[in-house]
């Protein structure tokens, strides 16, 4: 089976399935130690495999993101790493992607790797900022290692606001590394930051000569940030993938549930078809929290009809 459209379907929502679906505790909402558990090593590969399964069925592409969100200096030290073990472990979950692209490769055309960058601080707040010198700096540890890992490409998730971002694509630039910015955006479509997609967009386009690859939208509801794009100039050109999450709340509220919210999947595809139509070079789609492989599924169907 081959891959026969333009489609490129990525994961979804790891953290929140893993606590929620296979009852495995993330310290700090971490994912990537599990690439050094050898008794969870199996659960994280199923996972992915799952995912896999549905582009080999439905001919699409993929993009497997490694479990590395969290695996940055700060959230390394909180969780016992040394700087030397932070990068053994993003080269070791790397090792692990490009076993999956091996078990694929005969039946999906184009699987991509991708070294997956987070935040620095909190996914949903914007806390303490950096400047774009200091986010370089920061990031240059994580573009390295995936540089060193033969990456295909390097992916920030869950921006929140612009100089951060900016920072990653500086080092990306400096490697000379193929890079993905995706923002997180708020209930009225802007940055946590209160900037706008299209400011964030643009400054870091004019001052990298367009530089990343593409944009992305991940960690929001579809219907936080449709009107924005209802009414976007060409700044949404840019835009080639999405991450949704499964819950219309706002991250706030995310942030004090106690119990996971998979919203409505007929509803969520459904607005992904919408979306579709507002971005013209829409192509890449996936899930974030409150998603598994169900709701891409979904998505997918809703988007190949």
């Amino acid at each position: 089976m081959k891959t026969t459209n333009n489609i490129i379907l990525t994961d979804g929502g790891l953290e929140t399935d893993l606590i929620f679906n296979h009852n495995i505790e993330l310290e700090h909402f971490a994912a990537f130690p599990l690439v050094e558990n050898v008794g969870l090593q199996q659960t994280l590969g199923n996972y992915y495999r799952d995912y896999l399964e549905v582009a080999q069925k439905n001919k699409t592409g993929f993009i497997l993101e490694s479990p590395t969100w969290r695996a940055n200096l700060d959230w390394g030290l909180k969780l016992g790493y040394t700087k030397e073990n932070l990068i053994k472990a993003n080269h070791l979950a790397i090792e692990q992607m490009k076993d999956l692209r091996s078990e694929y490769r005969d039946n999906i055309d184009t699987i991509l790797i991708s070294g997956q960058i987070g935040p620095r601080g909190d996914g949903y707040q914007v806390g303490q900022t950096m400047n774009v010198k200091e986010s370089a700096e920061y990031h240059e540890l994580q573009v390295l290692a995936f540089k060193q890992a033969n990456v295909d490409l390097v992916t920030a998730i869950t921006m929140t606001y612009v100089d951060e971002a900016l920072g990653i694509v500086k080092a990306a630039q400096e490697h000379n590394m193929p890079v993905v910015i995706s923002f997180t955006v708020e209930l009225d479509g802007h940055l946590p930051s209160g900037e706008s997609m299209e400011e964030a967009i643009g400054k870091i386009d004019a001052v990298t000569d367009n530089y990343p690859i593409y944009y992305m939208i991940n960690c929001a509801h579809p219907s936080h940030f449709i009107k924005v794009l209802e009414n976007a100039g060409n700044w949404k050109n840019r835009i080639q993938g999405l991450r949704a999450n499964a819950s219309c709340k706002s991250h706030e509220e995310l942030d004090e549930a106690t119990e996971l919210d998979i919203g409505n999947k007929e509803e969520l595809g459904a607005l992904h078809a919408k979306l579709q139509s507002l971005l013209p070079n829409l192509r890449v789609f996936g899930g974030c929290c409150g998603t598994d492989v169900s709701h891409v599924r979904s998505i997918c169907q809703h988007v190949l009809n």
